[in-house]
């Protein structure tokens, strides 16, 4: 309890040293409130910018604080453009652990000490952050490996500095006018769910496990390969990966690499992900990257780091992609009926008016190159305006919202000439034709197959049965009976469609043969 009460005294002291106060209760609804506070502080400085005087304070404030403003960092949709900046520049300056606590972890977690599993282990870490450190080894089988290891006593530090965020969220919640729209309990929340799954290092091998399945047979991009038997919630054992950092411009330019193609091939990374998919590496800042310098994968790109992945279903990469469809096609009504259409309008709005408004915002975008274009600023005028129509931000966007914007961040360095949407457009179409196309019909239908296969045998004795009792008021066969009307109705509808276009098909085969023929004798 006593640690608890210093704890909170050290915030106290830091976010009045900081003027968060100044930042915060702008918003109150009680602004006599603010000015008090100002008057009682008036012997501390804080005429820096308001951004940078928050990430000062969390950093200064420990780990767990920088998480949550890299966290805040996300929500443009909720956070000011200028805040969000200063943000997105913190770091997890976080200094190593004790390499005997390291040891003593993977002792307690793989059974035995790690002289004994390895051929040889090194006890200086390579890479620390906040939740764990690397330490790189190599197998009994000489494969060579990365070691991450989950920093000791986290899980305590988390859920004691979490509750004081709660606690902090309820008062905000009460005391700031602008709360409904911020939500402050609803990210508190968010974080505290986003910590705890990091603190399972069994997640994130199963994230790399998938992306690295999703990718196996590209070229495109490379994930380390897990290595199982030495895996557990606190310690991950994966093959250890050789590159350029991405961000090294100059030598992946010594190294030959052709840095238009790995621009575009970013791009096409993040779309394959997200649209073919739905599973997609949300941490794609350049520390987590690498290029790839070995001949026989030369050129590639390599992903570190899989403790945040974002994942869509169907009908979110349905919406997403008609979209950007629309988007490139400068189609801003189309865009205005799709989120209407998809209830996340509020369906009394004015499709002109949206229309109107999506046009002010996304206009500027076309036909420049990404140097002459911020992505922050558009995000930034979208989400205003859907606030002004009362359109939610869909929480399982955020995540591609912010890795949008690192591939914009990568885009710039690499090639400051290309323009993300022109690249991305071609792909996009392709996969729309695969999906409401003659093809993706056919995949569906495939899909479905087995169904009706395990369902067309059975239906003349659920149709018998269903008959027989028919005349009964029983309510549980009633509904037995709408169903199997229903399952025949739909099969009927699918058997027509086959029978229809098989012969339609045939019809139109004939005929071209005919007139074939035909200028033949001609």
């Amino acid at each position: 309890m006593i640690l608890k009460f210093l704890r909170l005294l050290k915030i106290l002291r830091v976010a009045v040293q900081y003027g968060l106060d100044e930042i915060a209760f702008s918003g109150l609804r009680v602004p006599r409130t603010a000015k008090l506070i100002d008057t009682a502080f008036f012997w501390r400085d804080i005429s820096a910018p308001r951004g940078l005087r928050l990430r000062l304070a969390l950093e200064e404030l420990g780990p767990i604080f920088v998480k949550f403003g890299q966290v805040l960092s996300t929500r443009r949709d909720l956070i000011p453009l200028d805040i969000v900046e200063e943000l997105a520049l913190l770091q997890d300056r976080v200094p190593p652990f004790d390499s005997d606590l390291a040891i003593a972890q993977i002792q307690r977690s793989l059974g035995d000490h790690p002289d004994r599993l390895f051929a040889s282990f090194e006890r200086i870490p390579v890479a620390s952050a906040s939740i764990a450190q690397v330490h790189f080894a190599v197998l009994k089988d000489g494969k060579e490996v990365a070691v991450k290891v989950l920093r000791p006593g986290m899980k305590k530090l988390i859920d004691e500095d979490v509750a004081l965020m709660h606690i902090a969220a309820d008062w905000i919640g009460r005391l700031w006018a602008d709360s409904k729209r911020l939500k402050p309990k609803e990210v508190v929340g968010e974080f505290d769910k986003y910590l705890h799954d990091e603190l399972d290092l069994m997640r994130e091998a199963a994230n790399a496990s998938q992306l690295r399945r999703n990718f196996a047979d590209g070229k495109l991009l490379l994930v380390p390969e897990m290595y199982w038997d030495y895996c557990s919630s606190s310690v991950i054992v994966m093959e250890r990966m050789h590159g350029i950092p991405v961000s090294q411009i100059d030598r992946l330019r010594e190294a030959g690499v052709d840095l238009k193609k790995l621009s575009s091939d970013g791009v096409e990374i993040f779309f394959t992900q997200v649209f073919r998919d739905g599973f997609f590496h949300a941490d794609m800042h350049p520390g987590n990257i690498l290029v790839s310098i070995d001949p026989a994968t030369f050129g590639r790109y390599i992903a570190l780091d899989f403790g945040i992945v974002g994942t869509l279903n169907d009908f979110d990469k349905d919406y997403l992609s008609q979209n950007f469809l629309a988007f490139f096609r400068r189609d801003y009504k189309r865009v205005a009926e799709a989120h209407i259409e998809s209830g996340w309008a509020p369906k009394e709005t004015r499709v002109d008016e949206l229309e109107s408004a999506v046009r002010a915002c996304c206009e500027p975008i076309f036909d420049r190159p990404l140097k002459d274009i911020s992505f922050g600023q558009i995000l930034l005028r979208l989400f205003q305006t859907s606030r002004r129509f009362n359109v939610e931000v869909q929480p399982q966007l955020v995540l591609l919202q912010k890795t949008l914007l690192n591939i914009e961040g990568l885009g710039r360095q690499l090639d400051p000439d290309l323009d993300l949407w022109k690249t991305a457009k071609p792909y996009l179409e392709n996969w729309m034709a695969e999906q409401v196309g003659w093809q993706g019909m056919l995949e569906r239908l495939k899909a479905e197959a087995p169904r009706y296969t395990h369902v067309l045998p059975q239906l003349p004795r659920l149709m018998h049965r269903a008959l027989s009792v028919a005349g009964e008021p029983d309510n549980t066969n009633n509904e037995l009976l709408r169903v199997l009307i229903a399952e025949q109705q739909r099969t009927n509808r699918l058997i027509s469609f086959v029978v229809y276009f098989a012969g339609a098909f045939a019809v139109g085969a004939l005929g071209l043969q005919a007139i074939m023929r035909w200028r033949g004798l001609l």
